[in-house]
């Protein structure tokens, strides 16, 4: 009898789709997240003076901290309850450079509909991982006048919206230094969501270190590894704010990095100058090649916390941010 060829190909595909499967990928229909918008930018812009603060008491956010960041750290016009708040307000938005900003941002961010459906599918993959986690009640959108991507207090995420308005709008352009152009290249609407994700579980989920390079690389391994758990299905040059030309740059050199951290005895090292240069924001990696990207310090660190997920399969990501750095730094294995 000749075999059934049909039956072989569709067991081939069904053990190639089995290689393939991404086990972060999960079913979350069934997770619930109470996850209120406000827009309190629109609020200041489009209030009558006299009804600002009320409109702000029906947002539901009159007492809470991210008003307080945003009337003290950013716009710095003191609190709502001074009676000359409201009228520092209005003198703000209506600034004509403010006012052409804001022009800008209705026009960029006229509907948020779209952007409120992938945040929250982001917090549902989040909270399928962490179903006791803590999670936020507000996002607010904002304008913070340029003092923050993405603020996160112990309830609401802060998102400034004029932070999203991309390099070659007209007002982003005409921001002096020391706004400078590489950070304005940064000022991305694409990669909002995933800062809203990111900044959430650097804040609440991964609990700050001080130690040394390993253990800060580690540290933004699992940040990065937990964003990509709650956006599964996001390209991966979108994960760690790269181009995917600069991923790919990465993915060439992981092991050049990698050997040159080894060689010069980085790893152990708890000099705080060399461990920005690997993992902060910067036109380039301090110490390597300008046409490589910056903060090459949390890519690797990410492909650390890969490679170890992928040695333990059965292993909970609640399991995984308590593993110490040293157990993911022995297990890294570069593929």
């Amino acid at each position: 009898m000749k075999p059934n060829r049909f039956i072989f190909f569709i067991l081939g595909l069904f053990i190639a789709t089995s290689c393939t499967h991404n086990p972060l990928n999960v079913n979350v229909d069934e997770v619930a997240i109470d996850l209120k918008f406000v827009n309190l930018d629109s609020i200041f812009v489009h209030s009558e003076t006299d009804k600002l603060a009320a409109d702000i008491l029906k947002s539901g956010i009159l007492k809470n901290e991210i008003l307080s960041y945003e009337l003290g750290q950013c716009l710095g016009v003191g609190p709502l309850s001074d009676s000359g708040t409201v009228d520092r307000i209005k003198l703000f938005v209506n600034d004509p450079f403010v006012k052409r900003v804001e022009n800008r941002i209705a026009e960029k961010f006229s509907d948020h509909s779209k952007r409120k459906e992938i945040i929250t599918s982001g917090f549902k993959h989040l909270k399928y991982h962490f179903p006791e986690g803590n999670f936020p009640k507000n996002v607010v959108f904002l304008n913070s006048h340029f003092a923050s991507n993405v603020f996160c207090t112990e309830q609401e995420i802060g998102v400034s919206l004029e932070r999203y308005l991309g390099a070659e709008t007209d007002v982003i352009k005409e921001l002096p230094d020391p706004i400078f152009q590489w950070i304005k290249d940064k000022m991305d609407a694409k990669y909002l969501e995933r800062d809203v994700l990111t900044a959430w579980i650097m804040t609440h989920f991964i609990p700050e270190t001080k130690g040394n390079t390993a253990e800060q690389i580690i540290y933004w391994g699992k940040i990065i590894y937990l964003t990509e758990a709650a956006f599964p299905e996001m390209d991966k040059n979108m994960l760690m704010r790269y181009s995917v030309e600069d991923l790919e740059w990465a993915n060439k050199n992981e092991y050049s990095f990698w050997q040159y951290l080894v060689k010069e005895k980085m790893l152990f090292s708890e000099n705080e100058r060399e461990q920005m240069n690997f993992l902060s924001d910067a036109p380039f990696t301090a110490g390597l090649p300008e046409k490589g990207p910056d903060r090459l310090g949390q890519f690797i660190g990410w492909k650390m916390v890969q490679s170890f997920m992928k040695a333990n399969p059965k292993m909970s990501l609640a399991d995984m941010i308590q593993v110490p750095y040293n157990q993911i730094l022995q297990e890294y294995e570069i593929k």
